[in-house]
């Protein structure tokens, strides 16, 4: 029996007559080339290479070789918008991370002999929320309370449920109206704010510990950092990072003698309980004091891993995982509110929605403009970088991005036969939109499951 285009999905007919075209395979070898982007951006223009020496033009790229457009990655970070774009953002998160560790990628391997530690700091409490709690490999109550007591509103002030890890409960305020919603929000907003503030306290704090002025600690010592933010089921960032001490030129300056392991901990820590930072809106939300949570940890990183130590290895995955990541991981949605009316159709849970309801009625007043609390509603309130580190800590992503366009240039020199002659390219190209037609996105659906079954 034979089936007609008719009766064929709308992809499927379209990349059978695409087939038949004469451009049909540098157009699938682009798509290919994506690796399963799922959302690429579309270039019209030209290009061409040119010997810088002769002005000779050896080779010229243009758009209407591709039917017209040349599609380029996304190269969104997140693994929830484009899995494809992610893994390559993970895999550049990782190598910059563990340059700054071990070295590589310009950085002498000797950094690996300076102290540095791996530090998660937290929010604080807005509210008791449902949690998992495990000792010994057991799980445990939740938040066991004698019988009968509640909060002022009436409500239940313990739980004695043992949640599974899947339970839909946990992240949830014991008592919606006990918990402190707009605390959270504005501890949210100026989360990046305090961290900022947390760095030059660790500076103070380290030159008082060793009895050197603001100038002398600069002219000895240099302080870098490499940090991702990861959201909690609560709804709340918490920041977890690598602190290293160089010397005063960077990673690859030897750090002083006094500059240690145990010294770094412990500054971290007094640094990280002591800084404060005052909220804007007092007078509509009474006074608020941002502050770190008490849960702070702080562990030395080895290159290989001794007792308690992190390895180099373990801690640049740990750290590259959650770049990719965002507020979906609690609950929240990709795309951003524009409007009260969308509050109403958000697929979220009730916690969340009221994170996004209170940005939403507090971004709408002038005190808080400031803040963009409705532009990151989607995101909680936290409108801070994902993942950022200090100028010196190793390389930077656009270096890595840069030397993996060098090296598939000179893949390409190499398969069309150009020598190693210098050469430049000179070519314009404009935006042309985005996305896939329905054979395209057939393709590229094809071409991103065959990478998931390869890394299976």
């Amino acid at each position: 029996m034979t089936t007609s285009s008719e009766t064929l999905p709308q992809g499927v007919s379209a990349l059978i007559d695409r087939a038949g075209e004469p451009g049909f395979a540098a157009w699938r070898r682009q798509i290919i080339r994506l690796g399963g982007c799922t959302n690429p951006i579309h270039l019209v223009g030209t290009a061409t290479v040119v010997d810088s020496s002769t002005g000779e033009a050896l080779l010229r790229f243009d758009s209407d070789v591709y039917g017209g457009r040349l599609l380029t990655a996304c190269g969104n970070r997140r693994a929830t918008v484009c899995p494809t774009c992610a893994r390559i953002y993970q895999a550049d998160t990782y190598q910059l991370i563990r340059a700054g560790l071990v070295g590589g990628k310009t950085v002498r391997n000797e950094v690996s002999g300076h102290p540095r530690v791996f530090a998660t700091l937290t929010a604080p409490g807005f509210g008791p929320v449902h949690t998992r709690r495990e000792r010994d490999g057991r799980v445990r109550a939740c938040r066991p309370r004698k019988a009968g007591e509640s909060c002022p509103h009436e409500s239940p002030a313990g739980c004695h449920t043992r949640h599974a890890d899947d339970d839909p409960r946990l992240g949830e305020p014991l008592c919606p109206r006990c918990y402190d919603y707009a605390g959270a929000v504005l501890w949210q907003a100026q989360s990046g704010g305090l961290w900022h503030r947390f760095v030059l306290e660790l500076r103070r704090e380290i030159g008082r510990k060793i009895g050197l002025s603001r100038g002398e600690f600069g002219e000895s010592v240099r302080l870098s950092y490499a940090k991702v933010a990861e959201y909690q089921r609560r709804g709340l960032v918490h920041f977890h990072a690598v602190i290293r001490l160089d010397g005063p030129e960077g990673a690859n300056s030897t750090p002083p003698g006094w500059a240690t392991n145990s010294l770094l901990s412990v500054a971290v820590r007094a640094a990280a309980e002591r800084v404060r930072l005052r909220a804007p809106g007092r007078d509509i939300v009474g006074p608020r004091v941002l502050r770190f949570g008490q849960q702070i940890d702080v562990r030395p990183i080895s290159a290989f891993g001794a007792g308690e130590r992190l390895t180099s290895s373990a801690v640049a995955g740990y750290i590259a995982k959650y770049a990719t990541k965002g507020a979906e991981t609690a609950g929240a949605v990709d795309g951003r509110v524009h409007g009260p009316r969308d509050l109403v159709l958000l697929p979220v849970r009730a916690h969340v929605l009221r994170m996004i309801g209170t940005c939403w009625w507090l971004g709408g007043l002038p005190d808080f403009e400031p803040l963009g609390l409705r532009r990151w509603a989607h995101m909680l309130g936290y409108g801070g970088h994902f993942s950022s580190k200090s100028r010196r800590y190793s390389t930077t992503l656009t270096a890595l991005r840069q030397a993996r366009a060098e090296h598939r240039a000179e893949e390409q020199r190499i398969a069309r036969g150009i020598d190693l002659r210098s050469t430049v390219t000179v070519g314009q190209w404009r935006y042309a939109g985005r996305g896939y037609s329905p054979e395209a996105a057939l393709l590229a659906a094809s071409v991103r499951e065959g990478g998931a079954s390869h890394g299976r």
